[in-house]
């Protein structure tokens, strides 16, 4: 009997795309010679690559725009819209921190306009629902950026956002993909977490949450309600608060949507094997991660899933969370830059696979 591998591998950030990480896993199966075939389902929990993940799930339409970057450049951007008149945006695509040069990165000038912008150029095509993946961005403006643009873009000249935003939230539908659950501000907040990453100091932490702080009372009087600590709040530098307190967004796990629009459960129907991946596994993927999503839909209907990553740790624990099989891509003596060649990646995730198929051929035999 044939044998079908569904491959739902996530990004290995910074290195390969779902789709890049997939082809070359696909190409392993089919060349090993046993008459196996690969089905690849692109998948993202938000974060990078996750306009191609969803747009191919739902079938949307590539849209190509100009925005302003996170420093104010103007810069090419993408979005999808659908049949039904969905837009898909990834936000890092206007305020994502590879559009920014490491020397140039500091969270305190960088703004999500760009990301208004995306927004107000899907409504004037006529969209009303949007989903939003919010993940990989060089800000933490709590979305006061956003805001901006959307105000200046959509709202009547010299008017306020108060009003634009009353109109999005009662017309429209904003749907959140994340994988992040932190607050807003705090010890685990935006710019304490993922402030460092995004070239803030110890000072420009301490700043930014402060700021975050006050927008957020602010914003709490004016409404009467406060979503600062609802979990997703700081995801993408705050974007995640800005959407639900002001848009009145769903925030969704991102990997659990993705999974749901791509019919996840009917598609691995008759397999033999899934096989999933991202960068780096470790506890932290049991934490609700793409792969283990993955795995969860994958042991539901009895199948065993492959994990492989660049670089794994805890790997009992992940076994004893239900992965079949683990395999670490790069080799234990590799240098990280080499590494992260997309063709050495390539090469590496087909040894990987190749070694699995053989492991597991070896156990059917015995």
């Amino acid at each position: 009997m044939e044998k079908k591998y569904i491959l739902a591998i996530d990004s290995f950030k910074g290195c390969l795309t779902s789709a890049e990480a997939e082809e070359a896993a696909a190409e392993a199966i089919k060349a090993y010679g046993n008459g196996a075939t690969a089905e690849c389902v692109a998948v993202s929990d938000g974060g990078d690559g996750m306009l191609r993940a969803f747009a191919d799930a739902l079938n949307g339409e590539i849209v190509t725009t100009i925005v302003h970057g996170p420093m104010m450049r103007r810069t090419e951007a993408e979005y999808a819209v659908t049949a039904d008149g969905t837009a898909i945006i990834e936000t890092a695509q206007a305020c994502g921190l590879t559009l920014v040069k490491e020397e140039e990165r500091n969270p305190m000038r960088a703004t999500s306009y760009g990301v208004g912008e995306l927004i107000a150029s899907a409504f004037k095509r006529g969209c009303r629902k949007f989903i939003i993946g919010l993940g990989g961005s060089a800000t933490s403006d709590a979305g006061i950026g956003m805001m901006m643009a959307i105000t200046d873009k959509l709202a009547p000249q010299g008017g306020h956002f108060d009003d634009i935003a009353a109109e999005l939230r009662d017309g429209c539908i904003f749907t959140l993909a994340s994988d992040v659950s932190n607050p807003l501000y705090g010890p685990d907040g935006a710019a304490a977490v993922f402030g460092p990453q995004k070239g803030a100091t110890p000072d420009m932490i301490e700043r930014l949450d402060c700021r975050a702080k006050r927008f957020a009372e602010i914003s709490a009087r004016h409404f009467g309600y406060d979503f600062s600590n609802k979990p997703g709040a700081g995801a993408a530098g705050g974007l995640g608060y800005a959407f639900m307190q002001y848009l009145g967004a769903d925030m969704q796990s991102g990997a659990e949507l993705m999974l749901r629009l791509a019919c996840f459960d009917s598609r691995i129907t008759g397999a033999c094997c899934v096989v999933t991946g991202e960068g780096h596994a470790d506890r932290q993927t049991l934490m609700g991660k793409m792969p283990y999503h993955v795995m969860k839909a994958a042991k539901a209907k009895g199948l065993p899933t492959w994990l492989i990553a660049g670089r794994v740790d805890d790997r009992q624990a992940l076994l004893d969370a239900g992965f079949t099989r683990i395999a670490a891509v790069t080799p234990a003596d590799a240098d990280t830059a080499e590494a992260m060649n997309k063709d050495n990646a390539r090469n590496n995730i087909r040894n990987a696979i190749r070694q699995l198929i053989e492991e597991a051929s070896t156990e059917e035999q015995a």
